[in-house]
């Protein structure tokens, strides 16, 4: 080749190199400024992949503010989960007190009015708190697991630091301003309020539907009697208008809880599913975009989050399953008939990433500290199988894939294991090895000192 030819090749080849830089530069700053963009009129907003809870979107995510009835998931966390242990049983009947009378016979307070004489079911006052935010039939159940509302607060006080919640305060189990309490109030003065910050809502939202899925199908009951049938019936209508026969009705919309005070504003915890990809969202004290608060606001700005994330990210097989990492196929193994075992991938690793962004991504195996020694070798005997650590993946960029939670980020990596049986040598091969590794030695320190007299 000559030196003109010589010189155009390399032109053309950096000009390619120039273009394919240039093009994936593109593609991530379209990706940024279309996250930029989305620019949620809120006080606080998140937006997360529901199945693993990684973070695609926030905004003042960690300030602690008003959550008003996005309070009651938490009230529901609790129950479900003393149904689940048998210290609740959901036809146990509860009989009113005069608190939750007072409460629950205040129209401005609450929308299912409880008899002074009654009995009520849990699942009863469950389905009233969940679909229809009856404050009175909340304070019911918190006293059914508590004993009192006060005792309920200080469990759900510790139950969020139980699950990892941040930048939050309880003080009642409903949301309600403890002013409504007329000096009554379970925890806290007359002005405290239950607080939480957005990451901490998304977080107990991403613990309640994945612990307790079936909370999904009361929350995304449109409209249901209760005590249907007795002159107490009374129509209860889910406060979620998103769900998809209602007003501001969205495909795939089954929860979760809305929320609205004068303090709080108008909040609204969100979960969407379509094509297999599920989406967590939450608003904080949301208005249009003139700055006016409104059911709409909170409404419109979710489907502004979830438009984007359903439109921007895709379920990707990144790695497939047996996949084995470029350099790392093998393990050594110590005390075996063989001195290495292949590992791979026991499934695929399958993950939400935005459109077109596979190959922006790199494996990174870890292997299980437990199993292998300080020089990271396996001990023998080994069977096909063993899970020996696990795989996932980070950006070539060098950027940080943000979770909710250790759990989910679990999810989001896959067993890493021996693709074969490594038996353990028996005494007389080890032996053999000891002795060849003594002479190996004794000969390299021989060699060595030998080659220092001709130096």
């Amino acid at each position: 080749m000559n030196k003109y030819l010589y010189q155009k090749y390399i032109a053309g080849a950096l000009a390619m190199i120039m273009f394919f830089s240039l093009f994936a530069g593109l593609n991530k700053a379209e990706a940024e400024t279309e996250t930029a963009a989305l620019n949620v009129n809120a006080s606080g907003a998140i937006l997360v992949d529901g199945e693993t809870g990684q973070v695609l979107y926030e905004k003042n995510a960690d300030s602690p503010l008003g959550i008003a009835s996005m309070s009651k998931m938490m009230t529901e966390y609790i129950l479900l989960d003393a149904i689940k242990q048998g210290k609740v049983k959901w036809d146990q009947e509860f009989s009113v007190d005069d608190l939750v009378y007072k409460i629950s016979q205040n129209r401005n307070l609450s929308n299912v009015p409880l008899r002074r004489d009654g009995k009520y079911k849990v699942k009863e006052l469950y389905q009233a708190m969940a679909i229809y935010s009856a404050n009175g039939a909340t304070i019911a159940l918190a006293e059914v697991i508590g004993g009192s509302e006060t005792n309920f607060v200080k469990m759900m006080n510790s139950m969020g630091n139980k699950l990892g919640l941040k930048n939050f305060k309880f003080v009642n189990s409903s949301g309600l301003n403890n002013s409504d309490y007329k000096g009554e109030q379970p925890s806290g003065g007359a002005t405290d309020e239950n607080v939480m910050s957005s990451r901490s809502v998304a977080t107990l939202a991403f613990h309640l539907i994945n612990d307790f899925p079936d909370v999904l199908k009361t929350a995304s009951t449109p409209t249901m009697m209760f005590r249907q049938g007795t002159t107490d019936q009374i129509k209860m209508d889910n406060w979620n208008w998103m769900l998809p026969t209602l007003v501001y009705g969205y495909q795939g919309m089954d929860g979760l809880k809305t929320g609205t005070t004068d303090f709080a504003g108008y909040c609204f915890t969100g979960t969407a599913m379509r094509d297999g990809k599920r989406f967590i969202t939450v608003v904080q004290n949301a208005t249009d975009a003139s700055g006016k608060g409104g059911y709409s606001a909170r409404f419109g700005e979710t489907r502004k989050m979830l438009d984007y994330a359903f439109s921007n990210y895709s379920k990707e097989e990144i790695v497939p399953k047996h996949y084995q990492v470029k350099g790392q196929k093998t393990v050594k193994v110590i005390k075996g008939k063989e001195n290495q075992v292949e590992i791979y991938t026991q499934s695929a690793l399958n993950m939400v990433i935005p459109n077109g962004d596979k190959k922006s991504y790199q494996p990174v195996l870890v292997l299980d500290k437990s199993k292998v020694n300080q020089n990271g070798e396996l001990i023998a005997p080994i069977k096909k199988g063993d899970i020996v650590g696990y795989l996932t993946v980070k950006p070539k960029n060098g950027g940080k894939i943000s979770y909710l939670t250790a759990e989910g980020q679990k999810k989001a990596q896959v067993p890493v294991v021996a693709a074969q049986d490594v038996e353990k040598a028996n005494w007389f091969v080890l032996s053999m090895r000891g002795i060849g590794g003594f002479f190996g030695g004794m000969f390299h320190g021989i060699s060595t000192t030998v080659k220092g007299w001709f130096k």
